[in-house]
């Protein structure tokens, strides 16, 4: 097999495991909200929200704000606490090395999937959260991957 073959061959796994993610998905917190509209942070929780999921907002910089209506968390773990959901998945706006005390709090909420934007990758805290039954995704968008799969194009 072509290494051409080999990255078709995972493009396509990770493709079937982001489609079963976000079409099972119904509560969707985001680490690192912002209350900025320019952000993208506040452009993909909107988009979602506009979707059909239900946001969590999770900025400790940012709680006992509403953003897009929502109350805005502390953490993951007041979030859960707070709203009484189960959360599917922890999608996080936050740089690589913020990503392994989210993984942890992940597992303690009993989340589903860890989910890393662009340009955010972690092997370890992906590793943790693999070993601990969790679904991993590093860099890709969650607003990209929910357009390709409903082959939204505006």
């Amino acid at each position: 097999m072509s290494d051409t073959q080999m990255e078709a061959q995972i493009d396509a796994q990770t493709n079937t495991q982001i489609d079963q993610l976000l079409n099972h998905a119904k509560t969707i917190a985001i680490i690192g909200v912002s209350n900025k509209p320019e952000r993208d942070s506040f452009k993909v929780a909107q988009y979602l929200k506009a979707h059909g999921y239900q946001i969590l907002a999770i900025n400790p910089l940012l709680q006992e704000q509403t953003i897009l209506g929502e109350p805005c968390y502390a953490s993951l773990s007041e979030a859960k606490q707070q709203s009484g959901m189960e959360i599917d998945i922890v999608d996080c706006f936050r740089k690589a090395d913020d990503i392994p005390p989210i993984v942890s709090e992940a597992i303690t909420v009993g989340a589903k999937a860890v989910w890393m934007q662009l340009e955010i990758t972690n092997q370890d805290a992906a590793a943790q959260a693999r070993s601990a039954g969790l679904a991993v995704v590093m860099n890709r968008c969650t607003k990209i991957e929910h357009k390709r799969l409903h082959n939204i194009t505006n």
